[in-house]
């Protein structure tokens, strides 16, 4: 079984929206490596704990941390920008067990109307489901892995009412030169509907908000990143990045 969590940054707005780009991260883990990873991820919520005072039980939500840190303004914006490249780091450090998959929506190209939610949480799933199905994933390859979703809190009914769908019916494009029209590629390697996880008590609902914040950083940074050089910090996920999601693009990155 693969458990992809996944978090978003950006909005689904199309007008008076402040960000230009509305994008979908997974982070992608076996069942056989789950508890590795997550004791990973508590022995570097322990080193944080002893470097900067940062609790266990608090949240490390990306942009909160860096712009609008609340409660953990008490700890120096330097160090809460060293949290944030440590963390990245991290999980970088563990490319045998972890998968990142991107779906990149740019909204300045997109018309009226245009549904951005489902447009970039159908091809995240699609991509979830091919991966699965040609056992390209990291770690343990079982004959007949499935896998499930686990999501922050977002719209969860239009989230499930999507997935159901793509179990019946979901049209794809035939491939250039192999004629016009689409084929019925039902997701067949899912297990349940999706499932839903507050980011306060998942590490890594909040490992994969990092990621998904630091893709948006690559592309458009705020002040603070820009001024620290933290557009670079994405790098720091280069060996975790799975890059037979899109074979155009070097991280596997899917640009819609």
């Amino acid at each position: 079984m693969h458990l992809m969590y996944v978090d978003e940054s950006g909005d689904c707005g199309l007008v008076n929206s402040p960000t230009r780009y509305f994008i979908l991260a997974g982070l992608v883990v076996h069942e056989l490596r789950w508890q590795g990873v997550l004791n990973v991820l508590a022995d570097f919520r322990r080193r944080m704990r002893a470097k900067f005072g940062l609790l266990m039980r608090e949240e490390i939500h990306a942009a909160k941390l860096v712009n609008d840190p609340g409660p953990l303004v008490r700890l120096a914006k330097h160090d809460r920008l060293t949290i944030v490249r440590e963390f990245a780091d991290c999980l970088g450090g563990m490319s045998a067990d972890l998968d990142l998959i991107v779906v990149i929506l740019d909204k300045s190209n997109k018309p009226p109307g245009y549904d951005v939610f489902s447009a970039a949480w159908k091809i995240l799933i699609q991509r979830f489901q091919n991966t699965i199905a040609n056992h390209n994933f990291r770690g343990p390859r079982n004959a007949d892995d499935r896998g499930i979703l686990i999501a922050d809190d977002t719209d969860v009914a239009k989230l499930t009412g999507l997935v159901r769908r793509m179990r019946r019916y979901n049209p794809i494009p035939h491939r250039p030169g192999y004629g016009t029209g689409t084929r019925n590629l039902t997701i067949t390697h899912f297990v349940e509907d999706p499932s839903f996880r507050s980011s306060q008590h998942s590490y890594f609902i909040q490992a994969v908000d990092l990621a998904a914040w630091l893709v948006l950083q690559g592309l458009h940074p705020c002040k603070y990143m820009r001024k620290k050089g933290g557009r670079a910090y994405l790098s720091r996920l280069d060996p975790i990045c799975c890059t037979v999601a899109s074979r155009g693009d070097v991280r596997g990155f899917v640009r819609l």
